[in-house]
């Protein structure tokens, strides 16, 4: 009977492995982040102006876009609460109205945030 070396029983793990990894293919993300969340961070911080952050979150909707993906939850939300901030009342209802699109369980937030901005707007 023959029996496998040291070094043939290397190769086979080696080439097993390989198979495996060559198998493996990660699965696609549900969402495009892009620059999301360090642009959520930055608003806390205040340190960066409203006006650079809506610049940054439109280029990237831009790319998440091209790419056919889907923005995550909270992107136009977000994206919202800076025109708010700017007075831009139209871009305001437009990105909520596109929030509660993408995410209906967003509904009654984006109604409330809506109405109120409607009130401030008087």
């Amino acid at each position: 009977m023959k029996t496998l070396g040291i070094g043939n029983i290397g190769a086979l793990t080696l080439l097993s492995c390989i198979a495996l990894t060559g198998c493996h293919t990660a699965p696609k993300q549900l969402y495009q982040w892009e620059g999301y969340q360090p642009q959520v961070y930055e608003y806390f911080k205040g340190q960066k102006g409203v006006e650079e952050q809506i610049s940054t979150l439109e280029q990237d909707l831009q790319k998440i876009r091209a790419t056919g993906n889907m923005p995550p939850p909270g992107y136009h939300a977000h994206l919202g609460m800076l025109y708010a901030s700017m007075g831009k009342n139209d871009q305001v209802i437009k990105e909520f109205e596109t929030e509660k699109t993408l995410f209906p369980e967003s509904s009654a937030y984006m109604d409330f945030l809506m109405k109120k901005s409607k009130k401030q707007e008087k």
